[in-house]
């Protein structure tokens, strides 16, 4: 696990505003799976995700920045985890991902619509690799983070994901706790 924030016991990479080890532990994760996490960033979701699928698993870590995949490949290294595959990509584009259709168990998107102007792509490559049954787990920005974060303008609202989520044939399964600053939506295809 990364270097903890002694106030809070959160790793540092986060900010110490969310605590990736109980949110992943919501996610549902056992032995085998396949999971992409899209933007993967520093890879504090990707490492915990990669030891809970263990050795039969696969967790594909994708971002477009390849300072974030060297910290991946990194964390990797250092945790003796050699389940973990780094992809370089846009996934602003469908098919972009090289995963094929149908292929994972579920996908995480963490932090990473905010930050696109292109949202609806990305959530349609998501449900395009996600197998029928699979699950995409969401975790944003919420609004009115009091001065952390992105701004405002920039947060969604969680009925905006629904909506696009609805449109690529994916259904609300639940919310998740993540913490005063994130929400987290878990759609299943």
């Amino acid at each position: 696990m990364a270097v903890s924030n002694s106030s809070a016991g959160k790793p540092v990479g986060t900010g110490g505003f969310l605590d990736p080890g109980v949110i992943v532990d919501k996610f549902g994760i056992t032995e085998g799976m396949r999971i992409a996490d899209f933007g993967c960033g520093a890879g504090y979701f990707t490492i915990l995700m990669a030891k809970r699928a263990g050795p039969a698993g696969k967790v594909y870590a994708l971002d477009i920045q390849e300072t974030a995949l060297d910290s991946v490949r990194a964390k990797a290294r250092a945790n003796n985890i050699d389940n973990i595959e780094t992809i370089r990509t846009n996934l602003e584009i469908l098919g972009s991902s090289s995963l094929e259709s149908d292929s994972q168990d579920s996908v995480m998107l963490h932090n990473v619509l905010f930050q696109s102007q292109k949202r609806p792509e990305i959530i349609r490559e998501a449900s395009r690799i996600l197998k029928p049954g699979g699950k995409i787990i969401v975790i944003e920005w919420a609004k009115g983070g009091g001065g952390f974060g992105p701004p405002d303008e920039l947060r969604l609202d969680p009925s905006d994901i629904e909506y696009m989520a609805k449109k690529e044939k994916l259904i609300l399964e639940k919310k998740l706790e993540t913490g005063q600053f994130h929400f987290g939506l878990v759609f299943k295809k």
